[in-house]
């Protein structure tokens, strides 16, 4: 793939998940547990560790969605797929998670191929192709971190700024 059009994937990817970045670090201790919308099934659905942490194993799922499937996906240790942990997840190991995904997301734009980009993820809800994956988690990701800034700016928390790129470059 292009080296132009790489540069410009990572760019925009990086800044979202540098936007989320931004939220988790500025989330005090006091609004971890803090409801941004009420979910019937279970509370914690609409709490800010885990919207932070769903937007992580997602945006994880769809960087390796070329190796590995659907069913087959887990996230690393010591998040568990399929039900909630006894207690939030603490704050410094979703952050982990985030670089985690943050650098194997700038390492696999660094080595996207044509033909990888063409290559078709199957979902049982979607079949995009690898390229069109990648801007669907591009805006999950920018959706989720907007909706955490939004909470904590109504709850007084400051320091949030539109990050136009990624903050590093990616060749």
């Amino acid at each position: 793939m292009d080296k132009f059009w790489k540069n410009s994937l990572w760019q925009q990817y990086g800044a979202a998940i540098d936007t989320l970045d931004d939220a988790l670090r500025l989330c005090p201790d006091r609004l971890w547990e803090t409801v941004l919308w009420e979910e019937e099934e279970d509370a914690r659905y609409g709490q800010f560790w885990y919207i932070a942490y769903h937007t992580l194993f997602w945006t994880d799922l769809f960087l390796g969605a070329a190796d590995v499937s659907y069913e087959q996906f887990t996230p690393p240790a010591p998040f568990i797929r399929g039900k909630f942990p006894d207690e939030p997840y603490p704050k410094d190991d979703i952050h982990s998670y985030l670089k985690q995904c943050r650098d194997k997301c700038k390492a696999t734009i660094e080595a996207l191929t044509d033909e990888q980009a063409r290559q078709i993820c199957a979902f049982p809800w979607m079949e995009p192709s690898y390229l069109e994956l990648q801007l669907y988690s591009l805006r999950h990701i920018q959706e989720h971190a907007a909706q955490l800034n939004m909470i904590l700016g109504h709850r007084g928390i400051t320091g949030q700024d539109w990050v136009a790129n990624a903050r590093d470059e990616l060749l």
